[in-house]
């Protein structure tokens, strides 16, 4: 794969991109020629009702689908036509994911919840200077590092969430409604710490239904009907 580009270029790149999805009852065209650059150190919020195309937005820009019709670039790599393999490698290393239900492994520690992605990437030593690294980083103390999931509340198990998005330094964390399952206090601490990362140089974006949410953003958009109005 080739290296990324530079932060002259965008990070994340989506020309003329379609998304339909064919249904027995008439194809659904959740993206209509979409385009979209957002450019390294950003932090966009997309913004639109249920159905408006946000999740498919995300889905696209993260890897886990492809679209129909158009283009999309990620830290400058062309992601269409890219086998299996390298698209897993794309997503491993330049993309991290949050998400409303957080998604951590029940039996595990959160401490190898975070080591898991490193585990993936082939890594064998000095993961758990790293996951104490940025589990620290997330607001999380280190008495909490061995607690399985279950034991923490839905903030700590959110900020657990994003140390393991972060393990592997990505340039990119793409969001799905990271606080729609907190209370609005703890939500507005994850924001703060998703800002806080912002600062430190991540590009963020979040999908979100909530203008308080959006307004820790830069930027942001709204989508109707697969279209930015």
């Amino acid at each position: 794969m080739n290296p990324p580009v530079t932060d002259t270029h965008p990070v994340i790149r989506l020309d003329d991109v379609t998304k339909i999805y064919p249904m027995p009852g008439g194809d659904v065209r959740a993206l209509d020629h979409l385009s979209l650059d957002v450019w390294p150190g950003e932090f966009v919020a997309v913004m639109g009702p249920s159905g408006s195309g946000k999740t498919t937005l995300l889905n696209l820009i993260g890897c886990l689908d492809v679209p129909s019709a158009g283009d999309i670039h990620i830290s400058g790599l062309p992601v269409k036509g890219l086998p299996d393999d390298e698209l897993a490698t794309l997503r491993r290393d330049h993309i991290g994911f949050v998400h409303q239900q957080f998604n951590l492994i029940p039996p595990l520690s959160i401490v190898k919840n975070v080591e898991f992605p490193l585990i993936l990437k082939g890594r064998v030593t000095g993961n758990r200077e790293r996951c104490a690294e940025v589990l620290r980083a997330a607001g999380l103390t280190p008495d909490l590092f061995t607690h399985r999931p279950a034991e923490l509340s839905g903030g700590q198990q959110q900020q657990a969430a994003i140390a393991r998005a972060l393990v592997n330094d990505p340039e990119i964390l793409l969001c799905d409604e990271p606080t729609g399952n907190l209370d609005s206090k703890t939500g507005e601490t994850i924001m703060t710490l998703l800002a806080d990362l912002n600062r430190a140089g991540k590009t963020i974006l979040v999908v979100t239904h909530d203008p308080r949410v959006a307004g820790h953003a830069g930027r942001s958009i709204r989508i109707t009907d697969g279209r930015i109005a």
